[in-house]
């Protein structure tokens, strides 16, 4: 499931990842490599399958059930966090 940012939500890229910032709640949370590389794919239009892979590519000692569990994990709390919904 590719997703979208919340309307509020705005995002900018740092050295070490990113950071989103709910212009609502004031609330911000800063997601490391990993978890800016998932969500800009998905927000891409990647699907979390895709994403699991190209951090296998990107991490080569990452076990493909790693990244699937890692890619649903950060999916899972940022949709938790009301950062995002599906696309």
């Amino acid at each position: 499931m590719s997703l979208r940012l919340r309307p509020n939500v705005c995002a900018t890229d740092t050295a070490d990842g990113m950071v989103l910032l709910d212009e609502v709640t004031g609330r911000y949370w800063q997601l490391n490599r990993t978890a800016a590389l998932v969500l800009r794919g998905l927000i891409d239009g990647a699907e979390p399958p895709d994403m699991a892979r190209t951090l296998c590519e990107a991490y080569p000692r990452l076990t493909a059930e790693r990244a699937d569990a890692d890619t649903a994990s950060i999916t899972r709390a940022l949709m938790v966090a009301g950062l995002v919904v599906p696309a």
